[in-house]
C-alpha cells in the first residue's frame, strides 16, 4: 500500500527498504536545503554509503565509507574520516562547500564517490524541505 502522506519528520525516514537486509538511517538536516542519510546493506556482505542531497536543485553526492565481502576489495571502514570531512566543509561557507568540492575531498578516504541528479524527492527532502520539491516527483511513504 502507498500512503500519499509525506514523512513529517526525519526520524520517519528511517526504514528497511529490502526485506531485512537493506535500508536508510541517520537522516540529518544539514541546513540551507541540504540533507544527509546513510544507505546500508547487510546480507552475505555489508556496506554503508552516505548520501548528501541538495533538495532544491535535485543534486546528490553518494560515497561508500565501509564495505566487507561486497567485492574483491579488502574490507574497509572509513566512516569517521569521511564524516569529519563533511562536518568541516559544512561548518564553513556553503559557497565553498559545493557537492563537487565535497566529493573531491571525501574521495581521499571514501570509495565509489558519485555525483548524481534526482527527479524523485527523497524522504529526507520531503521531511525537511518540502517547499523545495519543485517539479520533482513527490515522495510517498510505502507501508505494508
Amino acid at each position: 500500500m502507498v500512503s500519499s502522506a509525506q514523512a513529517l519528520t526525519l526520524a520517519e525516514c528511517t526504514r528497511t527498504t529490502h526485506v531485512s537486509h537493506g535500508g536508510e538511517a541517520g537522516h540529518a538536516d544539514l541546513g540551507d536545503g541540504r540533507v544527509m542519510w546513510r544507505d546500508w546493506w547487510s546480507q552475505e556482505g555489508t556496506y554503508s554509503d552516505y548520501i548528501i542531497a541538495d533538495c532544491g536543485p535535485g543534486a546528490a553526492l553518494r560515497f561508500r565509507v565501509a564495505e566487507e565481502r561486497m567485492s574483491e576489495r579488502l574490507p574497509f571502514d572509513r566512516t569517521d574520516a569521511a564524516l569529519k570531512i563533511v562536518d568541516e566543509m559544512e561548518a564553513g561557507a556553503r559557497a565553498f562547500a559545493t557537492l563537487e568540492r565535497m566529493g573531491d575531498a571525501v574521495a581521499k578516504v571514501a570509495k565509489d564517490v558519485q555525483l548524481t541528479a534526482f527527479n524523485a524527492e527523497p524522504c529526507a527532502c520531503a521531511a525537511a524541505y518540502p517547499d523545495l520539491r519543485g517539479d520533482k516527483t513527490e515522495f510517498e511513504m510505502r507501508t505494508n
